[in-house]
C-alpha cells in the first residue's frame, strides 16, 4: 500500500506560508481554514464554486498564512443535504469538479505548504447509494444489515421514540419490507449500521483511499453519533436541566449517540492515521458538553487529534462564559491532548454576526481570542475579512431546514452564501451576470480585496495575527494561565512570556501590574508601544504583549 510523505516547508519563522519553528506536529502549531466550496469560487461561470475555483485562491491562503484547509463535502451526492447525503464516497460531485482536480489541489496546496482535509461523512449515507438501493431491495438482500432497520410496534408506529434532527421521528416504513429504517436527520440519509463489520471494513478501505492520494486528514462529521444502541431502546424525556436542543426534542440523547462503543470505531481510525509517514489528522464534529468531549481524545494519544469544542463556539462573546469553558476545556483534557477552537462554521453561522453582531472591533477581539488560546484555531471562509451572514429571501433558500421550517427558522443559509473577493459584479465569486446558487451579501462593504491593500483592515490583522504565532512558540503551543483582570476583561498568558489581554466590555479598562512590550494590538497604532505597569484598554480593544516573564499568579 503507497504511503505519501508530505513535504515539510523550509523553517523561515515569522514568514507566511512557512514551518512552524516548533518541533510540534503541523495541525498542534498550525491554523486551519475551513473553505465551504460551493461558496468559495466559481471558475466555470454556472454559479456553484467548485475546486478549480479553490485551486485559482491558494495564493489568498498562503499570502493569509494558514496550513491547512478543511473541505465541505465534495463527493458524490443528490445534494439534499448539500454533500452531506454522500451517493458515492470515493467520487468527486461532477458540479465541483473531478478527481484529478482534487489532486492539483492537494499538489498546488503542498507546494505552498498547506495541507488538504476533507469532510468524511461515516454515520449514513443518501438513500441513493448503491448500497442502500441493494439494502431495501429485500429482507435479504447482501448489504441490508448495512443500514439499521426495525420492526414497527404492535400499533404501527415508529420502534422506537427516537427523533430526527430535522424533526420529526427518526424512523421512515419501507412499504417493500414492511421495516422501517433509522436516520438521524433527514429521511433521504438512512444511518448505516456500525455494529456490522463489513461497514468498518469499507470506511478503512474509504479512508485509506483518500489518504493514499496526498489527503491530510479528515473532519469526521457528527462523530458522536454514528453507533447506536444495540436494542434500540427509548431515550429517556428531557428535563430542566437538559440543554435547550434536548428540551425543544422532548428527550435526551442517550441511545442514539453517545455511545461509549463508538471509541472502539475512533480507536480503529487512529491505528490506520497512524501507519502513514506522515500521519493524517482526524477531527472530530463532537457537540457534546467539554466533560464529555475529553474522552473523544480517549487517552490523548489513541483517538482524536483535535475535537470541536461546540459549547466554546455556541457561548455568547462574554468573557465569564469564556473564560469557564476554556479553564474547564484545560482542566479536562488529559495530557498529551490539543483543544480546538472555532467561532464560525457552515452549521453555526458567521462570528461577525453571532458573536459580534456586526461591531468591527467586536469581531476584531473575537479573531485575536480564536488566534492566541490554546489549541489549533479553525477559520471559516469570510472569517478573516469579518464577513458577516446574508439575509435571503424564502425563495433564496436552499437549506431543507430553512425550507421547511420558515418561517420560524430561516435555516443555515446565511452563513453559506459565496465569498466576496472584490467590489464587482459577481464579486469575484463568479461572472457578472451569473446568478450564484446563493445571493451574494453586500460586496462592496466588505471584500477580500478592498482589505489586502488597507493595512488597518480586519484582513491585515488576521494575517499578522497568524505570522507572530507563526514566529512565537509560547503563541503556537505555550501553555495557557489565566490572569487576574477586571470585570468585562479577558487576561491570560501564553507560555513562558506572553500575555493576551481582551478587553470585552462597552467601556474603556485599567489592567494594572503589566510590564512590557505591544506586539500586535487590536487598534493597529499601539503596536510596538511600552507598558510600564498600567495598561490601559479603550472599550472592546485587545492585545498581545511580550513581557520578561509572564505574570504567574493564575485566577
Amino acid at each position: 500500500m503507497a504511503r505519501r510523505v508530505l513535504r515539510r516547508r523550509p523553517v523561515l519563522s515569522g514568514v507566511a506560508g512557512t514551518e512552524s519553528p516548533t518541533a510540534e506536529p503541523w495541525w498542534k502549531a498550525g491554523v486551519l481554514y475551513q473553505v465551504y466550496p460551493r461558496s468559495f469560487a466559481d471558475s466555470d461561470a454556472d454559479g456553484v464554486g467548485d475546486l478549480p475555483g479553490v485551486i485559482a485562491h491558494l495564493d489568498h491562503l498562503e499570502w493569509l498564512g494558514v496550513d491547512g484547509i478543511w473541505l465541505s463535502p465534495v463527493t458524490r451526492s443528490p445534494n439534499a443535504d448539500w454533500g452531506y447525503d454522500v451517493s458515492d464516497f470515493t467520487s468527486i460531485a461532477p458540479e465541483l469538479g473531478t478527481l484529478d482536480d482534487l489532486d492539483r489541489l492537494i499538489a498546488q496546496a503542498r507546494r505552498r505548504g498547506i495541507r488538504v482535509l476533507m469532510d468524511l461523512v461515516p454515520n449514513h449515507t443518501s438513500d441513493q447509494h448503491p448500497w442502500f438501493l441493494d439494502a431495501r431491495s429485500a429482507r435479504t438482500a447482501a448489504k441490508r444489515d448495512w443500514y439499521v432497520w426495525a420492526d414497527p410496534k404492535e400499533d404501527g408506529s415508529p420502534p422506537n421514540n427516537w427523533v430526527s434532527s430535522f424533526g420529526g421521528p427518526a424512523w421512515t416504513p419501507d412499504p417493500g419490507s414492511g421495516q422501517s429504517y433509522l436516520h438521524n436527520h433527514l429521511s433521504v440519509q438512512p444511518d448505516l449500521n456500525w455494529w456490522n463489520e463489513e461497514v468498518r471494513q469499507v470506511f478503512d478501505g474509504i479512508m485509506r483511499f483518500w489518504w493514499d492520494r496526498g489527503l491530510a486528514g479528515f473532519r469526521i462529521d457528527v462523530c458522536n453519533v454514528i453507533i447506536k444502541d444495540a436494542e434500540l431502546r427509548d431515550n429517556p424525556p428531557a428535563t430542566e436541566e437538559d440543554d435547550l436542543e434536548a428540551q425543544l426534542f422532548g428527550q435526551r440523547s442517550v441511545y442514539n449517540a453517545n455511545r461509549p462503543e463508538v471509541h472502539e470505531v475512533i480507536r480503529r481510525w487512529r491505528t490506520l492515521a497512524e501507519e502513514y509517514d506522515a500521519p493524517r489528522v482526524l477531527i472530530g464534529e463532537t457537540p457534546v458538553p467539554v466533560g464529555e468531549l475529553a474522552a473523544y481524545y480517549g487517552d490523548g494519544r489513541d483517538e482524536l487529534h483535535l475535537s470541536f469544542n461546540f459549547p466554546f463556539i455556541s457561548a455568547p462573546l462574554e468573557p465569564a462564559a469564556m473564560r469557564s469553558i476554556v479553564e474547564e476545556t484545560e482542566v479536562a483534557l488529559p495530557a498529551g491532548a490539543w483543544p480546538a477552537w472555532t467561532g464560525s462554521n457552515h452549521d453555526m453561522f458567521r462570528l461577525a454576526t453571532r458573536w459580534a453582531e456586526g461591531d468591527p472591533r467586536k469581531v476584531r477581539v473575537a479573531l485575536m481570542l480564536l488566534l492566541s488560546l490554546r489549541g489549533t484555531p479553525v477559520l471559516y471562509q469570510g472569517d478573516e475579512i469579518g464577513l458577516a451572514n446574508t439575509e435571503l429571501a424564502h425563495e433564496d433558500m436552499r437549506d431543507p431546514l430553512g425550507v421547511r421550517y420558515w418561517p420560524y427558522y430561516a435555516g443555515r443559509d446565511a452563513g453559506r452564501t459565496p465569498m466576496p473577493w472584490r467590489d464587482a459584479p459577481g464579486g469575484g465569486f463568479t461572472e457578472p451576470g451569473v446568478r450564484p446558487w446563493l445571493p451574494l451579501g453586500d460586496v462592496h462593504a466588505c471584500n477580500v480585496e478592498s482589505q489586502r491593500s488597507d493595512p488597518h483592515s480586519t484582513l491585515t490583522l488576521v494575517r499578522a495575527l497568524i505570522a507572530l504565532r507563526r514566529q512565537e512558540a509560547d503563541l503556537a503551543v505555550g501553555a495557557y494561565r489565566t490572569l487576574p483582570a477586571p470585570e468585562g476583561v479577558w487576561a491570560f498568558a501564553r507560555g513562558d512570556r506572553h500575555i493576551v489581554v481582551l478587553n470585552m466590555a462597552d467601556r474603556g479598562a485599567t489592567v494594572p501590574g503589566i510590564e512590557g512590550t505591544v506586539r500586535i494590538s487590536t487598534e493597529a497604532a499601539r503596536a510596538g508601544e511600552p507598558v510600564t505597569g498600567t495598561l490601559e484598554l479603550r472599550a472592546w480593544e485587545g492585545l498581545i504583549g511580550a513581557t520578561r516573564s509572564a505574570p504567574t499568579t493564575a485566577r
